[in-house]
């Protein structure tokens, strides 16, 4: 199977913007502001999923469960997430983890009387940083920021607090699934050979970031997802450049302009 162009979904937010990110249309002026491009699979139901977000203000407090607790719950899987952060304001920041740990109660006496927002570890972010954010993790990212999202493919969120917004909160499942504590990021492999560097190595995927040329990757049975920041190339003979999302199958053989920064994502704990 060659490599497949991914249609793009936009999802409006209340919390979205109506000036996106090179390669893509700004919403009209006077319609709702769009806080989320999602690149979807042309069937079934893979692992992964790829979007943009796009904030003018900061998303709800929110967690997400594990892959046990969402089965439980008659979802197919949880939602482990990563951040790759192309563009932040001067004083962006993402909310990972509470700067105490909290009980159940405790964090659910915050989420009712707002208090929580002050107990979050808010952390100033800028273009070019990687998080990684297991499920169960409490988190909210800021306003300002411009990032692309690698997730499993699940449309589950738990939202504690929403800053008043007039949308539903579901704090007991929240309550329920979080893992109220001090956010300890996972160590990566980092560079490996140049232009290519491990951003994260599981547990649910792998996420890598390669800088231009040409270069090879086997895939086994799952796919695999291509996204390019910036510059063009080819891959399988399908051309792409930034703003685009490209699913791989089988072998892969990717030519890239010296330019190009590209992320490759692909499910498992151990990279290829």
């Amino acid at each position: 199977m060659p490599a497949t162009l991914l249609a793009t979904h936009r999802v409006e937010k209340p919390w979205g913007r109506h000036r996106l990110w090179p390669g893509f249309a700004d919403p009209a002026s006077d319609g709702d502001p769009v806080g989320e491009i999602w690149f979807q699979a042309p069937e079934g139901d893979p692992e992964l999923l790829v979007k943009y977000l796009f904030t003018a203000e900061k998303l709800s407090v929110q967690v997400h469960p594990d892959d046990a607790a969402a089965r439980a719950a008659g979802h197919p899987r949880g939602k482990d997430e990563a951040w790759v952060i192309l563009a932040a304001d001067p004083d962006a920041t993402i909310a990972l983890g509470t700067l105490e740990p909290m009980t159940g109660d405790e964090l659910r006496a915050a989420a009712l009387d707002g208090s929580i927002e002050d107990k979050l570890d808010w952390k100033p972010v800028k273009a070019g940083d990687f998080f990684y954010s297991p499920a169960g993790t409490v988190h909210a990212i800021g306003a300002g920021i411009t990032l692309v999202e690698v997730q499993q493919n699940v449309d589950l969120t738990y939202r504690l607090y929403d800053y008043g917004r007039p949308r539903p909160l579901h704090l007991e499942e929240g309550v329920a699934v979080s893992h109220a504590a001090p956010f300890v990021a996972q160590a990566a492999p980092g560079e490996i050979e140049p232009g290519r560097t491990i951003l994260a190595e599981g547990p649910k995927f792998v996420l890598e970031r390669w800088r231009g040329g040409d270069k090879r990757l086997a895939l086994g049975e799952a796919p695999g997802w291509l996204v390019p920041l910036a510059g063009e190339g080819v891959a399988d003979g399908v051309a792409f450049r930034a703003g685009a999302c490209l699913m791989l199958a089988g072998t892969v053989e990717v030519q890239a302009g010296d330019d190009a920064d590209l992320l490759v994502a692909y499910p498992g704990a151990t990279r290829l």
